[in-house]
């Protein structure tokens, strides 16, 4: 009799931990927000914000049924903070899914954070090469770019062009390393010969002096890394110099995306690549730019596409598991076998987590990056140094 009570007893206790779990699974999913709310970087991270949340809106709300709840972090792009800013989401504020960042330096802070925890990191932009290379984890995925991928594809336009030899100039810092390594493998591939990588120290802005060796040198073609203040300047300082009615300047889109009003006449025909232009006018495309202008009244750009699908990955793997985060591989699985129906168009996810996405040839006319062409069909990134 009592073994019988002791059974009915545990099973009883068995029933209630399963009840218990299963009401634990359909709880809130915490999602940490670390992004730039102040500095350079602010206007950006606002943008993969309004993506991500435009997305769950459509999904009712939820996510794999579960209601979102936020935890905001400002990571000021500073990558001296990373580490304790992306500690406190896990340790402190316990979040289930991570989506971060923009700067590559605090993105590899997160990306470490991430893949000792085993907490899914989901990157909306931050292009380090390394994140989906000797970084790579079952946990960690990107959906925008590696900083290889827009450069590799400029290489490869350049050469078609029959541009036999081109100069380089940057920032001396990783991103800026890592986009002219992927431009002169495209180049060099393609029978161009890049003859000298010019830098400067990061955030420096002054240029002529290089500007000037430039012009003596008359290289075929010049490549050029910068984003923001500082990519308005040198594409401002090349056009004064007359250098662009000579030896036209390529770069990847972050060269004229958001800076154009800026730099004005300066960027006109300007020739970039990137994963999303302006004018790509697919039913997908149009439905999202609509849908983003409605509730924001700004236009989407790259950062709030990234976003977007930030949330769209997130939606496959969680609807996957139906919510249940502790099925990893399962979840991990269901990212890996999709096919993203992008407003860029449609992008499967590589081995080591990085997007498998056709990357454009845009040209600057007015204030838009309007599409050419395709410049590279289903470019992957080599993922090189990934080991899953």
């Amino acid at each position: 009799m009592s073994q019988r009570i002791a059974r009915t007893t545990l099973t009883a206790l068995a029933l209630a931990c399963i009840a218990t779990l299963g009401h634990a699974q359909q709880g809130k999913l915490k999602v940490g927000l670390m992004l730039p709310y102040s500095g350079t970087y602010t206007a950006l991270g606002v943008a993969i914000e309004n993506g991500f949340k435009l997305r769950v809106d459509e999904l009712g709300g939820k996510i794999g049924g579960r209601e979102i709840e936020y935890v905001k972090v400002d990571d000021e792009s500073d990558p001296a903070k990373a580490t304790d800013n992306v500690n406190k989401l896990i340790k402190r504020d316990n979040v289930d899914v991570i989506i971060g960042t923009v700067h590559s330096g605090v993105t590899m802070a997160m990306a470490k954070a991430a893949k000792e925890s085993g907490t899914v990191l989901i990157v909306p932009n931050g292009g380090a090469d390394a994140v989906t290379g000797p970084m790579c984890a079952p946990n960690i995925f990107r959906s925008s770019f590696s900083n290889w991928q827009p450069a590799y594809a400029m290489g490869e336009v350049a050469a078609k062009q029959g541009k036999k030899t081109a100069m380089t100039i940057t920032w001396k810092y990783a991103a800026g390393d890592e986009s002219v390594a992927g431009f002169k493998e495209g180049f060099e591939k393609g029978g161009g010969k890049v003859t000298k990588e010019l830098t400067v120290p990061f955030p420096n802005v002054e240029f002529q002096a290089l500007l000037t060796e430039i012009a003596a040198a008359k290289p075929d073609a010049v490549y050029s890394f910068y984003a923001g203040g500082g990519a308005v300047k040198f594409v401002k300082d090349y056009a004064a110099a007359g250098l662009n009615k000579t030896i036209p300047l390529y770069g990847p889109g972050f060269l004229t995306d958001g800076t154009l009003e800026a730099q004005g006449d300066a960027a006109q025909g300007m020739l970039t690549t990137l994963h999303y232009a302006d004018g790509l006018n697919t039913a997908r495309d149009n439905s999202f730019r609509t849908a983003y202008a409605t509730k924001f009244k700004l236009q989407p750009d790259v950062y709030a596409v990234q976003g977007y699908d930030a949330a769209q990955m997130l939606a496959i793997g969680l609807n996957a598991v139906k919510g249940d985060l502790t099925k990893k591989a399962e979840f991990s699985g269901a990212i890996e076998k999709a096919k993203i129906d992008s407003p860029r168009g449609p992008f499967t996810i590589s081995k080591s987590h990085n997007p498998v996405q056709d990357f454009y040839l845009r040209k600057v006319e007015g204030k838009e990056n309007k599409l050419v062409n395709v410049a590279v069909k289903g470019l992957a990134d080599p993922g090189r140094g990934c080991k899953m």
